[in-house]
């Protein structure tokens, strides 16, 4: 099982173009001008991807105001995402990577760690792609809870 390799920070964050929630093609050029908090999680409606998700929709107003759009990336269909928002009343884009490329072109696909057993799977990272499509910060290892509001005081930080 190998592990892929995420972007460095100063790197231009790889491109990418993969169906959201509504099945439209969403790409990373789309953001332009604006920061991107790139999430990447390992399936909807589990307890940690829950957690993330709302803590994420509980702050959007902050970071939108911080000028950064959220995105979180899944190998779930978009039919599965769809039923995510509606339940939690998730208020970002969601987007499809059945085939993990682009969890692969950003290292959040590899090896981990399963109640004690290794397992080849989506590597919880996060990603804060400045306007000009640069990697600004990354965080290779999430722990879903408070992490959200880690994302927000870093984009404080850095757009202020």
């Amino acid at each position: 099982m190998a592990t892929t390799t995420a972007p460095e920070i100063g790197a231009q964050a790889p491109t990418f173009m993969l169906k959201s929630q509504d099945d439209q093609p969403t790409a990373l050029g789309d953001f332009a001008g604006r920061w991107l908090v790139l999430y990447f999680y390992p399936e909807d409606d589990t307890p940690g991807c829950t957690t993330e998700a709302c803590e994420f929709t509980n702050i959007l107003q902050q970071l939108d105001s911080l000028g950064a759009t959220v995105i979180g990336v899944s190998p779930d269909s978009s039919e599965s995402h769809r039923q995510f928002i509606a339940k939690y009343k998730l208020q970002m884009t969601l987007l499809s990577d059945p085939d993990h490329t682009v969890m692969e072109k950003y290292g959040a696909w590899g090896a981990r760690t399963i109640y004690g057993r290794p397992v080849e799977g989506v590597i919880r990272s996060t990603f804060l792609i400045d306007p000009k499509g640069r990697i600004a910060h990354a965080w290779p290892k999430v722990k879903a809870e408070g992490h959200a509001e880690k994302v927000r005081a870093i984009l404080a930080e850095l757009a202020g």
